[in-house]
C-alpha cells in the first residue's frame, strides 16, 4: 500500500526496526535494506535529528537538488513502543503533472492493439503542446521516435491540438486537411484536479468518403431492418377492422363504440362473450385502430397450450434453460408482442401459476426468460377474450382475483345473437360477400322466408355457426338464391312445425309479431327514413311500404 503513494515514507520504532517504500528510495537515489542505510542517508542530508525529534514538525528541505516538504509524526503505542513516520512530499508539481502524464502513456500503451484497430491514429501532448505519444505512423509515415518532444504544431499541419490545450475547450468531430485529406479529427483536453495537463488528438476516419461509404452502409442497414420489421408486422397483424364488425342492433352499437374509444388508450381489455360472438374480430379491430397498429399483434390461445409449455412459451428460453430446448434459446409471445398488442384467448384456461407470473409482468413491465435472470423491460398491452365467467371461477378458486381485476379494467361484452335478431339479413350479406372473396362460392342472397326462419333460431353457436350454415348452404343450392330447403332441418322445420295443440294461424302470428318488431327497429334506427330502413332489413322499399300498411304500423308514433 506505501508503494502506491506518491509521497516518500519512513516508519522507525524505537528498536530501529523500519519501513520505507519505493518513493523515499526514489527521492534519495539508493536501495535501502539495513538500518544503518537509513542513518546514514539522514545523515547525509542533514536529516539525522529528525530521529530525535519529539513532537510533530513540518519543514522545506532540499535533497539531490529537489524541494521537499518533510513531515514528522510521534506515535506512542501502549505496548512501551513509539513509532516515528517521516513524510517527503514533492513540491514541484511538475513532477506530479509528469508522473500522470506517464501513467496516461502507460495506459495508452497497454491498450495500443485497441487503439489501432478502434482509430487511425491518436498523439497525446503535454501541457506545453509537446508531443509525449504519437500512434500515427500508419496513417502519417512518420515514425513515433522522430517526433517525440516536438511541438506538435511543427508535426501535425492544420492542428489546434495545442490551442485545445490552453483552452481546456474539447474540439469534436472537426473537418481537417492533412496531407490532402480531409480528415474527421477529436480533440480533447486532459484535465487533473481541474487543471489541464494534456491533451489528446484522435483521427477516426482518413478521409470525409469514408464518412460517406458509412453512412450509405447504415442506410442499407436501416433498410434491411426496417424490411424485416415491415414482415414481423405482416406476419403478426391484426386482421379485422372496425368496420368489419356488421351491426344495427342498439346494445351492439354501444358496445361497438365502448371499444372504439378504448382503442385509443393503453389500459388493459377484457372481452367477454358467448363463443362465436367475435370477440376476437374486437380484439383485432381495438389494436388496428390504436396508435400501436404497426407493431406486432400476437395471439396466445390459453386453452391449446400444455400447461408445462405455458411458462416457455410466454416468456422464452435462454440456451441450455431445460432439455430440448433449443441452443441459440427462443424468444417468448410476452417479449415478441413488445411495443405492440398481446391476445389472451380463452384467458380462463390459464394454469394458476402462470397467473401470477403474468400479474407480475403486468405491474413490472419486466420479465425473465426461463434459466436467465435477467430483467427484460416490455412495453405491452394486453387484451383477455373468455367465453366464462372469470368472477365466478374467482369465487371457485380457479382464477387469481388481484388478476382479474388488474384484466377488467375496460370491459366490454359482446351480446349473443339471439339478443340481435335485427342484425341477421345485414350479417347474411356480409358473410356471403366474403364467402365469395375468400372461398370462391359465387354470390348468392337469402330469401325472405330464410331469413325469418333464421330471427326464429335460438342461435346456440352465434356468428360461427351462421358463418357455418350459410357456407353449407351456399355450397347446397344450385340457385342465386337461399332458400328454407338449403337450410338444415333443424331451422328448415321452424317454419313447417305443426303443432296439434296449436294452428298455423298462431304461427303466422309469431312471425307478424317478429316483423313488426324488426321493422319498427328498422326505422327508430334510421330516424323515420323507409328507404334506408328497407335497406337495413334487406327487403325492397314496395315491400316495407306493403308491410306497414298490412301491419297498419304507425310510423309517426314509432
Amino acid at each position: 500500500m506505501l508503494d502506491c503513494l506518491i509521497e516518500g515514507i519512513l516508519i522507525i520504532d524505537s528498536k530501529n526496526d523500519f519501513v520505507v517504500n519505493k518513493r523515499f528510495e526514489e527521492f534519495f537515489n539508493t536501495k535501502i535494506e539495513e538500518v544503518s542505510e537509513v542513518f546514514d542517508i539522514l545523515e547525509k542530508n542533514g536529516l539525522i535529528d529528525l530521529l530525535n525529534i519529539k513532537q510533530n514538525i513540518e519543514k522545506e528541505v532540499i535533497i539531490n537538488d529537489r524541494k521537499l516538504i518533510v513531515e514528522t509524526l510521534v506515535i506512542d503505542s501502549i505496548e512501551e513502543y513509539s513509532y516515528l513516520l517521516i513524510i517527503f512530499k514533492n513540491i514541484d508539481n511538475t513532477e506530479v503533472e509528469n508522473s500522470q502524464i506517464d501513467e496516461l502513456k502507460k495506459s495508452i500503451n497497454s491498450i495500443k492493439d485497441i487503439l489501432d484497430n478502434a482509430y487511425q491514429g491518436i498523439v497525446l501532448i503535454n501541457k506545453d503542446g509537446n508531443i509525449i505519444k504519437w500512434n500515427y505512423e500508419k496513417l502519417f509515415g512518420i515514425k513515433e521516435e522522430d517526433v517525440l518532444g516536438k511541438p506538435v504544431q511543427e508535426v501535425i499541419e492544420n492542428t489546434r491540438l495545442h490551442i485545445v490545450v490552453k483552452t481546456g475547450q474539447k474540439e469534436l468531430y472537426d473537418v481537417q486537411r492533412i496531407q490532402g485529406h480531409n480528415m474527421i479529427a477529436s480533440r480533447t483536453p486532459i484535465i487533473k484536479d481541474g487543471e489541464i495537463i494534456g491533451a489528446v488528438g484522435t483521427v477516426l476516419f482518413k478521409d470525409v468518403k469514408e464518412v460517406k461509404d458509412l453512412v450509405e452502409k447504415l442506410k442499407v442497414l436501416e433498410n434491411t431492418v426496417d424490411k424485416y420489421k415491415r414482415e414481423i408486422s405482416n406476419m403478426y397483424c391484426a386482421n379485422y377492422t372496425f368496420d368489419d364488425i356488421i351491426t344495427q342492433n342498439k346494445n351492439m352499437l354501444k358496445v361497438k363504440d365502448i371499444a372504439i374509444k378504448s382503442a385509443n388508450s393503453a389500459s388493459t381489455v377484457m372481452i367477454q362473450g358467448e363463443s362465436g360472438t367475435g370477440k376476437e374480430y374486437f380484439a383485432h379491430a381495438i389494436h388496428y385502430a390504436s396508435q400501436r397498429k404497426d407493431a406486432p399483434f400476437i395471439r396466445v390461445n390459453c386453452a391449446a397450450i400444455p400447461p408445462e409449455l405455458f411458462e416457455s412459451e410466454l416468456f422464452g428460453y435462454d440456451s441450455g434453460a431445460f432439455t430440448g430446448a433449443k441452443k441459440e434459446g427462443k424468444i417468448g409471445k410476452l417479449e415478441l408482442a413488445n411495443g405492440g398488442t398481446i391476445l389472451f384467448d380463452e384467458i380462463s384456461s390459464m394454469p394458476y401459476n402462470m397467473q401470477a407470473k403474468l400479474l407480475r409482468v403486468l405491474e413490472e413491465r419486466e420479465l425473465e426468460r426461463v434459466g436467465s435472470n435477467i430483467g427484460i423491460k416490455i412495453d405491452i398491452r394486453i387484451i383477455a377474450c373468455t367465453n366464462e365467467n372469470l368472477l365466478n371461477l374467482v369465487k371457485e378458486g380457479r382464477f387469481r382475483k388481484d388478476l382479474y381485476y388488474r384484466l377488467n379494467v375496460v370491459r366490454i361484452n359482446i351480446p349473443p345473437l339471439r339478443d340481435r335478431l335485427d342484425d341477421i339479413p345485414n350479417l347474411c350479406e356480409d358473410i356471403l360477400k366474403q364467402l365469395l372473396k375468400n372461398v370462391g362460392l359465387p354470390y348468392k342472397t337469402v330469401t325472405e322466408k330464410a331469413i325469418l326462419a333464421f330471427q326464429l333460431y335460438n342461435w346456440p353457436g352465434n356468428v360461427r355457426e351462421l358463418r357455418n350454415i350459410l357456407e353449407r348452404a351456399a355450397n347446397m343450392s344450385y340457385n342465386n338464391y337461399i332458400d328454407l330447403n338449403n337450410l338444415p332441418d333443424y331451422i328448415n322445420n321452424i317454419l313447417n312445425m305443426e303443432d296439434n295443440n296449436k294452428d298455423r294461424s298462431f304461427l303466422k302470428d309469431i312471425v307478424a309479431d317478429v316483423e313488426i318488431k324488426a321493422i319498427m327497429e328498422a326505422i327508430n334506427i334510421t330516424n323515420g327514413s323507409r328507404t334506408e330502413a328497407a335497406k337495413l332489413l334487406g327487403i325492397h322499399r314496395t315491400a316495407l311500404y306493403k308491410k306497414i300498411d298490412n301491419y297498419g304500423i304507425n310510423i309517426k308514433a314509432i
